[in-house]
């Protein structure tokens, strides 16, 4: 079985829900306030474009071609709106969650969503992440990697919402945005879109840094964490954390070695290099890799990303769905598979492996 948790969808709900942040489709492109998405690829008008490409059938059939069993759905990334007013913040996130799992009630048995929160005020956000887990359906929060309207995630204001992720139970799919769409008239001072396609990694490393120098799962130990795009750098920086944590921090609040904590990060494939996808796997451990590959993203994988690797069939299963089958919210899969119906082996990710998880 292949579950994809990297994928993301537009919706017409989306577009023209405020008067500045849109978000608007102006000449086949993507504009929220001031900022713009760069593209090289012609687009056509917003109704057709969403008919062709993202309404269920050519959905469905997109999903089958690619032999893609399950997908979790978010919304592009871009479109997040930690820097607007929190009201509209809210209101978004509502609407958005609402479309998505709408769309996901079509095909409910092959669609799931990840749950967008207004950030800016954490206490908002858990609030709106019962509403999308508890009576919508989400697998679990998506969010940015950094600068939620100025709070980071090591902030003693995130209490509250890291209280409701592990009440509810739910995993974090973390994935960078591009830091330009919150510069306002300077937005589109971006020198080759380096916010976007440069950024997002440097902030999911930076999102790995702040929550674990920051003691944030000392103190919530039942945190599992996806990041996204292969983990930014972390994957390929673990020992230098570690050992920098150790010697270079000291504000840090973090009570173990920062290597220790690695049973509470997961990391998908979308790394464009064979090598690098399989290095991801030896140095994290084959129990703490997801797949993801950017579904309708701007950088489309074509094939299976486990394909080519050397693994054996059990570990290539493993990354294809086992192990995000215990921390996803698909009931009927999480018993017979791997064990995975049994909850202590959510709390002991890493153990059993045929791949020992590496100390960087």
């Amino acid at each position: 079985m292949l579950i994809d948790l990297h994928a993301h969808q537009l919706l017409p709900a989306m577009f023209n829900q405020d008067e500045h942040w849109g978000p608007f489709w102006e000449d086949g492109s993507l504009r929220i306030g001031d900022w713009k998405l760069g593209s090289k690829r012609d687009a056509p008008p917003l109704e057709q474009f969403l008919e062709q490409r993202w309404a269920p059938n050519p959905r469905m059939a997109a999903i089958d071609a690619a032999g893609i069993d399950k997908m979790v759905l978010s919304m592009p990334l871009h479109m997040v709106m930690y820097h607007t007013e929190v009201d509209f913040a809210e209101r978004w996130a509502a609407t958005v969650n609402d479309s998505l799992a709408e769309f996901c009630s079509v095909n409910p048995d092959r669609f799931y969503f990840w749950a967008t929160a207004p950030l800016q005020d954490p206490q908002l956000a858990a609030k709106e992440l019962e509403r999308a887990v508890t009576q919508l359906g989400a697998q679990g929060l998506m969010m940015g990697a950094r600068n939620f309207g100025g709070l980071e995630v090591h902030d003693a204001a995130f209490r509250p919402l890291w209280e409701k992720v592990s009440e509810l139970g739910c995993m974090i799919f973390v994935h960078g945005y591009n830091q330009s769409v919150t510069w306002g008239e300077r937005a589109c001072d971006d020198p080759f879109d380096s916010t976007s396609i440069v950024g997002m990694n440097s902030d999911e490393t930076l999102f790995y840094w702040y929550l674990t120098n920051g003691g944030v799962l000392d103190e919530f130990p039942d945190l599992k964490i996806c990041i996204t795009h292969g983990g930014g750098f972390v994957p390929f920086q673990l020992g230098r954390f570690n050992m920098t944590n150790k010697t270079m921090a000291p504000d840090s609040r973090n009570k173990k070695d920062l290597i220790e904590y690695n049973p509470h990060f997961f990391y998908d494939l979308d790394i464009h290099s064979p090598y690098m996808r399989r290095a991801i796997i030896d140095e994290v451990g084959v129990e703490q890799v997801v797949y993801g590959d950017n579904f309708s993203g701007s950088d489309v994988h074509e094939g299976d990303l486990t394909d080519g690797l050397g693994l054996s069939e059990t570990d290539r299963e493993k990354i294809r769905s086992e192990n995000a089958i215990p921390m996803l919210r698909i009931d009927e899969l999480k018993t017979g598979v791997g064990g995975a119906g049994d909850p202590g082996q959510f709390d002991k990710p890493g153990t059993g492996t045929d791949t020992a998880v590496k100390a960087g």
